[in-house]
């Protein structure tokens, strides 16, 4: 059973059900897809609000296309693999480098290894109980590299994962606390979440929120259609690609404060990486010696995927974003995409498909780029189960014909007015179509506000 999750400040974007939406595909590059667990699928970063408090409300899934309910192995995080989620503030932001970086570091114990029955003893009736066999801890450390010429390391706390929901030795997801029923349908407030994600919210020093653990992977994309020759169905024909599978995802609030306060703008991308051992030979004997290696990245939605030409999607995965204006700028400024679009897109106009400094902008280097100086951000309900959208909310954001979904900024002048859009390219929200959004921008003219095709 899918466990469903919707991103609200207070309790901290894990919780609520979601409608039909749209992301990646999350098989971005050919190496990556060999490695589910390193497998990069979305990276999220918007301003959310609890209380005082503003935050950056970060978030990366990984492990794409999980199966409900499957057995007798499960699925979770590795513990061979590093999850980082960076961001890059100042002057950092233009040289695409992490001026912080937040490590995510899993541990797996099996309470009884003597038996088949590997996730689960009994029923599960708290995270971490004496049923549920397999447990997972993490610790999120903070790499700070604001002081010229030094790093330091700072671990921010520790937290455990819920278990994955099987049915009926994990009741409490599911409607009624009945594993026999559908999974719960999400919460709008703390109060409203399922007993297991209440319990897995970890409270760290300094206002920090983390969670971690499976959640349902309800973005949507007609992902055969999209590579079918652009053949886009009707709208109420279209498939959803990821409907009812699972990714495992990390959710990090982080207080602007820690940032330096909100009159900056933010750049986030997230990374994995897997160590790699090998034995040296020594005149006391054989060690072991391993260093980390870059194995997965991502920062906007689309770019490694749908810009990027296969010689070099491995590549992306593997460099950081200090070199994207060296290694893939043309990608953005002359998308082939748009060539692609105009031999099939059937559009009455041709696409300007070279000098796309507007794309390269957005793309250049690869970071999500946040306003932190706005409110906090609108977010999507699900009115499929019961919870609606926050007021205002579009996921089109600014591209919305009716009623555009916009935020005002106290420090850049935006498409005038300080009007900004109020998720992607501005950040990126749950919920944002973020395929639809970056296909009106490639034919449209960003650098132009009288040419945004809508």
């Amino acid at each position: 059973m899918s466990i469903p999750f919707r991103s609200a400040a207070p309790i901290l974007a894990l919780a609520l059900g979601v409608a039909t939406l749209t992301a990646s595909s999350h098989m971005d590059a050919p190496s990556i897809t060999l490695d589910d667990a390193a497998n990069t699928t979305d990276v999220y970063a918007f301003l959310s609000q609890q209380g005082d408090t503003k935050y950056l409300t970060t978030a990366l899934a990984v492990s794409p296309f999980e199966e409900p309910g499957i057995g007798p192995n499960a699925y979770r995080f590795d513990d061979d693999v590093r999850y980082e989620i960076h961001v890059a503030l100042g002057d950092d932001i233009a040289a695409g480098r992490p001026t912080l970086t937040y490590r995510f570091e899993f541990e797996t114990s099996f309470a009884n290894d003597e038996t088949i029955l590997q996730s689960y003893l009994g029923d599960v009736l708290a995270v971490g109980d004496a049923a549920q066999n397999l447990t997972q801890t993490y610790t999120v450390t903070r790499i700070d590299r604001r002081l010229t010429g030094k790093k330091s390391s700072t671990v921010l706390g520790k937290g455990i994962v819920p278990p994955n929901n099987q049915g009926n030795v994990t009741p409490l997801y599911n409607v009624g606390n009945d594993g026999e029923a559908p999974a719960s349908s999400g919460a709008a407030t703390f109060a409203e979440l399922d007993a297991y994600t209440a319990q897995a919210i970890a409270e760290f020093d300094d206002g920090f929120l983390a969670f971690a653990g499976q959640r349902d992977d309800g973005f949507y994309a007609d992902i055969q259609a999209i590579f079918d020759r652009l053949r886009f169905r009707p709208e109420g024909q279209s498939f959803d690609s990821q409907g009812g599978f699972n990714v495992h995802t990390m959710v990090l609030n982080i207080p602007v404060a820690d940032l330096g306060g909100d009159l900056q703008m933010a750049g986030v991308y997230a990374t994995t990486s897997r160590q790699r051992v090998r034995t040296i030979r020594t005149l006391k004997g054989d060690r072991l010696r391993g260093r980390w290696v870059q194995v997965g990245r991502q920062g906007n939605p689309l770019f490694c995927e749908g810009f990027v030409a296969i010689k070099d999607k491995d590549r992306y995965n593997r460099t950081s974003p200090d070199r994207d204006a060296q290694l893939f700028a043309d990608y953005a400024l002359s998308p082939e995409l748009a060539d692609l679009v105009n031999a099939f897109g059937g559009l009455p106009f041709e696409v300007l498909a070279e000098g796309r400094t507007d794309l390269e902008a957005v793309f250049i280097p690869d970071l999500i780029k946040v306003d932190l100086s706005t409110g906090p951000a609108r977010l999507a309900g699900g009115p499929a189960f019961g919870v609606p959208d926050d007021e205002g909310f579009s996921r089109l954001g600014i591209f919305d014909t009716v009623a555009p979904d916009v935020l005002v900024s106290k420090i850049q002048e935006g498409f005038g007015g300080g009007t900004i859009p109020g998720g992607f390219p501005n950040g990126r929200r749950f919920g944002d179509d973020v395929v639809d959004i970056a296909i009106t921008a490639l034919i449209s003219d960003l650098r132009d506000p009288d040419n945004l095709v809508i």
